[in-house]
């Protein structure tokens, strides 16, 4: 399906990919004005999410990224530098091992490079917290203007102890582009990526993100933003 995007500035493409159950609209605010000067900045709302409306969310990543090919085609972008978060991650991830020459650069962040040892329980808790947005009025009215389809079937789509693909974030050795993996010091699970990242490939860079955890992007948006732009200069100029 081709995707609802939102594009800004002009120049090279950097496609920021939203985390889960947000959209290309509402994420990466500060890097949207950021980058904008100096690159052509393209948001796409992944498939259920925002105006790509689809009740499918059986093969989630794995459609999301034929979804962005077919998008990127359409809009005649035959490379461009790809950034996600979370969610975004992995679909930004998943694309670049199956489609390489659409990206010039790769940079992630939210995402676990091993399954740990409590997963299920870690999991559980998530779906504890999964069932309080459901229950709060505001969470409701607020999803309700940013989706135009059903957002609670994919909110629950995490639910089964066997979604995060592991096999997908455990080894990052076959990237060809440069990449960059941000993440923040507080995510002691995401951090163990800046370890082993590195050595399984040159061609990736690690930065560890101060006073942040997850969403490294909105919490510390200035960090991010210089980081990444000194990667993308680095990119530019090699």
């Amino acid at each position: 399906m081709l995707l609802h995007i939102e594009k800004n500035g002009q120049g090279e493409p950097l496609l920021f990919i939203h985390t889960g159950l947000q959209t290309g609209g509402v994420d990466f605010p500060a890097q949207r004005e950021y980058f904008q000067k100096d690159y052509q900045v393209i948001q796409p709302d992944l498939r259920g999410h925002g105006k790509s409306v689809t009740e499918d969310h059986s093969n989630f990543v794995q459609d999301s990224v034929e979804d962005l090919k077919d998008t990127m085609d359409h809009e005649k972008i035959v490379s461009a530098h790809i950034a996600g978060c979370s969610m975004g991650a992995l679909v930004a991830l998943a694309f670049a091992k199956r489609y390489p020459r659409y990206v010039k650069s790769l940079a992630l962040s939210g995402i676990l490079p091993r399954k740990p040892d409590n997963w299920n329980e870690l999991n559980e808790e998530d779906n504890k917290q999964v069932h309080e947005i459901v229950k709060s009025e505001e969470a409701i009215t607020y999803f309700n203007e940013i989706h135009e389809g059903d957002w609670l079937t994919l909110l629950k789509s995490t639910e089964h102890h066997d979604w995060y693909p592991f096999d997908l974030t455990g080894d990052l050795s076959d990237l060809e582009m440069p990449t960059l993996f941000l993440v923040g010091e507080e995510s002691s699970l995401e951090t163990k990526g800046a370890e082993v990242y590195p050595q399984m490939n040159e061609k990736i860079h690690v930065s560890v993100i101060p006073f942040a955890g997850h969403n490294v992007h909105l919490e510390q948006p200035e960090l991010y933003n210089s980081t990444y732009e000194l990667f993308l200069n680095n990119v530019k100029d090699s």
